[in-house]
C-alpha cells in the first residue's frame, strides 16, 4: 500500500513538472533562440564589425557632440542626391560611446542589442497574431540569418531599422486587429525615427495609409491626432532643421525622384515591373534561401500556394484575417514601392522589410506542420536545410576582419610619426573615407590640418611643413597624386616610407629645388 502512494505520488509530480514544462516551453524556447541570435552578433564583435569611412564620420561626429558640444539637426548625407537624413542615429549612438569611453565598439554593441530586439518584436508579432509556433521559427531563422547577423553586429544607421520596422508593424497590428487605438501613438514615434533612418523609410507612408483603409478611417480622430504628435515628436530633429531652412531636403528629395522618372529610359512601366520582380526574388533569396536565385524561385510558388492553405484552412475568426491581410500588405506595399526607384538597390535598402520573409516562412512551416503527416515531415526537412544554408554561409566563419583593430594601429602609426608638430593628412583608396583615421587622430590630440581651398585660405596658413598619407591601394605613389588633401600640400617629396599592417603610411615635406 505504501509502495503504491508513493508510485502515485511519483506519477503526480512527474505529471506537474510536464505541465509545467509544457507551459513554460516558449519562453524557454524564446530565451534559448534571444541567447543564439545574442551570441552570433556579439562574438568576437571588435574583430567582426566593419570600421570604415562612414563608420568613422558617425563617431567623429558624435565625439564632437559629446567633448565638444557641437550638437547638430543633420545626419549622414546619402550615397545618392546628395540628401542628408535626420540626427536621430547620432543620438542613439551617443550613450554608448560614452560608455565604451569613446571605443567605437559601444556603438556597434548598441545596433547588436536593437537586433536582439528585432528577433524579440518578431516573435512576439508571429506568436500574439498568428500562432507561437510561427513565433518561435521565425524569430529563429532571423537569429541565425547571415545577413542579419552581419547587419546587426556593425553601427550604421539602416542596421536599426529593421527594429523599429517591426514595432511599427506590430503596433498598427494592435490598430487594426485588436481595436487599441492607443498603439497608434507608437506607429507615429516609430515612423518619426524612420524617416530620420533611412529615405527608403519612406514606403511605410502608403502601407500605412494602405492598411487603414481597410477600417474606412474608422480610428477616433483623438488617436490619430495623437499618433501625428507623436509622429512630430519623434520627427522634430531634423523637421527643426528643415524648417530652419526652408525644406532644403525634402525638395532635394522630390526633385531626385522626378528627375530619376522623367530621365529614366525606356518603358517606365516595364522598368517598374523588373524592379518589382527582381526585389521580391532578391528578398527571398538574400534573407531565406540564401544558397541560388533559382532555388528561390521555386521556394516562392511554393511558400504562396501554402500561405493560400493556411489562408482558406486556419484563418476563421475576422482578427486573423485581418493579420494575414496585414502582413501581405506590408510585404506587397512594400516590394512595388520599389519599383519608382531607378537607381542601384542594394540590400540594406530591404531593411524595412526584413522581417517579412521570415514571418511568411514560420506561417508556411506551421501550415506544413499542420496539414498532413507527410508534409509534416517536409516543414521539417525545410527548416533543418534553411539552417544548413545559413551555417554554410556563416558570418563567423571566415577569419574577422580586424577593421577597428588595424585602423586604430595605422592611426597610432600616423600619430607618432608626426612628432606633435602640426601635420596635414590624407588617405589614397578606392572606396573608403579618411574619417575612421581622422576619428583616432582627433582623439588623440590636435587633429590634422585641413587644407582650404586657397580662395578661403589666401596666405596658406592650413598647409603645414608635413604631410602624413595612408595608402590601403596595392600601388601607391603620393608624390604629384591628384587628390585634393595631397595636390593642395603642393609639390612634395616622400621622407619616410612605411608598411603598417594592411597600409602602407608615407611622410611627405615641401620639395625644394
Amino acid at each position: 500500500m505504501e509502495n503504491t502512494q508513493k508510485k502515485l505520488i511519483s506519477k503526480m509530480k512527474n505529471t506537474k513538472i510536464k505541465q509545467t514544462i509544457i507551459k513554460y516551453l516558449p519562453q524557454i524556447l524564446l530565451t534559448v533562440i534571444l541567447l543564439t541570435g545574442a551570441f552570433f552578433r556579439f562574438f568576437r564583435i571588435n574583430e567582426y564589425m566593419t570600421f570604415l569611412g562612414d563608420e568613422g564620420r558617425d563617431v567623429l561626429v558624435v565625439k564632437r557632440m559629446l567633448v565638444d558640444h557641437k550638437f547638430t539637426l543633420l545626419g549622414p548625407i546619402t550615397s545618392v542626391g546628395s540628401m542628408y537624413m535626420g540626427p536621430i542615429y547620432y543620438y542613439f549612438m551617443a550613450p554608448f560611446l560614452w560608455l565604451w569611453h569613446f571605443d567605437p565598439v559601444g556603438p556597434a554593441i548598441m545596433v547588436g542589442l536593437f537586433s536582439v530586439g528585432t528577433i524579440f518584436v518578431i516573435y512576439r508579432l508571429g506568436s500574439d497574431f498568428f500562432h507561437p509556433a510561427v513565433g518561435l521559427t521565425s524569430s529563429f531563422l532571423y537569429a541565425v540569418s547571415p545577413l542579419m547577423i552581419t547587419s546587426g553586429r556593425s553601427s550604421w544607421n539602416p542596421n536599426v531599422v529593421p527594429f523599429f520596422s517591426v514595432v511599427l508593424i506590430y503596433s498598427l497590428f494592435q490598430v487594426i486587429t485588436r481595436k487599441k487605438y492607443r498603439w497608434f501613438i507608437l506607429t507615429g514615434l516609430a515612423l518619426g525615427v524612420l524617416l530620420q533612418l533611412h529615405y527608403v523609410t519612406f514606403l511605410f507612408l502608403p502601407i500605412i495609409l494602405v492598411s487603414l483603409a481597410m477600417l474606412r478611417f474608422k480610428i477616433p480622430l483623438v488617436n490619430y491626432f495623437m499618433a501625428v504628435v507623436a509622429l512630430i515628436i519623434s520627427y522634430s530633429p531634423f523637421l527643426l532643421f528643415e524648417l530652419r531652412h526652408e525644406f532644403v531636403n525634402t525638395q532635394a528629395v522630390i526633385r531626385f525622384v522626378i528627375q530619376q522618372n522623367t530621365s529614366s529610359q525606356g518603358s517606365i512601366i516595364v522598368q517598374f515591373f523588373n524592379v518589382v520582380n527582381d526585389v521580391f526574388i532578391r528578398l527571398f533569396w538574400r534573407l531565406i534561401t540564401i544558397n541560388s536565385a533559382e532555388i528561390t524561385k521555386i521556394f516562392i510558388p511554393f511558400l504562396f500556394i501554402t500561405l493560400v492553405i493556411y489562408f482558406r484552412n486556419y484563418l476563421k475568426s475576422t482578427a486573423d484575417k485581418l493579420s494575414f491581410t496585414l502582413i501581405m500588405i506590408w510585404l506587397i506595399t512594400g516590394v512595388v514601392s520599389f519599383g519608382i526607384y531607378r537607381g542601384v538597390i542594394y540590400d540594406y535598402y530591404f531593411g524595412s522589410l526584413f522581417a517579412v520573409p521570415f514571418i511568411l516562412t514560420g506561417i508556411m512551416l506551421y501550415t506544413l506542420w499542420r496539414f498532413s503527416a507527410v508534409t509534416k515531415i517536409l516543414s521539417v526537412l525545410i527548416f533543418l536545410s534553411l539552417n544548413y544554408f545559413f551555417l554554410q554561409k556563416s558570418p563567423l566563419l571566415p577569419t574577422p576582419n580586424n577593421l577597428l583593430a588595424n585602423t586604430k594601429k595605422i592611426a597610432e602609426f600616423v600619430y607618432k610619426v608626426k612628432d606633435d608638430k602640426p601635420y596635414n593628412f590624407a588617405l589614397i583608396a578606392g572606396k573608403n573615407s579618411d574619417h575612421a583615421y581622422r576619428y583616432f587622430l582627433e582623439l588623440w590630440g590636435p587633429p590634422p590640418v585641413v587644407i582650404e581651398n586657397p580662395v578661403t585660405d589666401p596666405t596658406r596658413k592650413t598647409v603645414t611643413n608635413q604631410l602624413l598619407v595612408v595608402c590601403e591601394e596595392k600601388v601607391c605613389q603620393p608624390e604629384g597624386h591628384p587628390l585634393w588633401e595631397i595636390a593642395g600640400f603642393g609639390r612634395a617629396k616622400v621622407i619616410g616610407d612605411w608598411n603598417v599592417v594592411t597600409a602602407r603610411v608615407f611622410q611627405l615635406e615641401h620639395y625644394n629645388k
